[in-house]
């Protein structure tokens, strides 16, 4: 219309309600206060799920649930728990196994 300003970009047909990508649900809305008071939505991808034991399925405990990206810059010891099968076995099943070798 003439004289009249647009509010914003217009959205391409067919770019969901929040916008072009970040619609999908691999991402989850962070709301973010600027210094000018405002709020403002960013994007931001979702944590992955759990860890789960090899043989019984439990989640694993004393290991962090992030992004490859984050986990690269954390210790050893946050990745995966300190003992033998550590990441890979739940501390019951480890101990089975460990019992299983040392019984052969």
């Amino acid at each position: 219309m003439v004289g009249q300003k647009s509010k914003g970009k217009q959205k391409i047909q067919g770019e969901g309600r929040y916008g072009r990508y970040k619609s999908k649900k691999s991402y989850r809305m962070v709301f973010v206060k600027t210094p000018g008071g405002r709020t403002t939505t960013h994007y931001k991808k979702k944590k992955p799920s759990a860890a789960k034991c090899a043989s019984c399925g439990a989640k694993l405990s004393g290991i962090s649930r992030e992004r490859p990206y984050k986990m690269q810059n954390m210790p050893k010891s946050s990745k995966k728990a300190e003992r033998p099968f550590g990441g890979y076995y739940c501390s019951k099943c480890a101990r089975k196994e460990i019992k299983k070798e040392a019984r052969k």
